[in-house]
């Protein structure tokens, strides 16, 4: 996973889309829903700790 496309692909997958108009808080779900996918062993470590990645590389362009 390398782009935040990535990652909305990878939840699109699961049923999930994310769209608040703001986009610290689309971020913020996205790792709540990544979270959840991991725990209930939907998706592998590689593919979670590569997505955190992504989403805390977005967070600090943002800034």
């Amino acid at each position: 996973m390398n782009t935040l496309y990535d990652i909305m692909q990878l939840l699109k997958k699961y049923g999930t889309f994310i769209y608040t108009g703001d986009f610290q808080h689309d971020l913020d779900l996205m790792e709540d829903e990544l979270k959840e996918l991991y725990a209930m062993q939907f998706i592998t470590p590689k593919e979670y700790a590569s997505a955190r990645m992504v989403l805390l590389q977005e967070r600090n362009r943002k800034k």
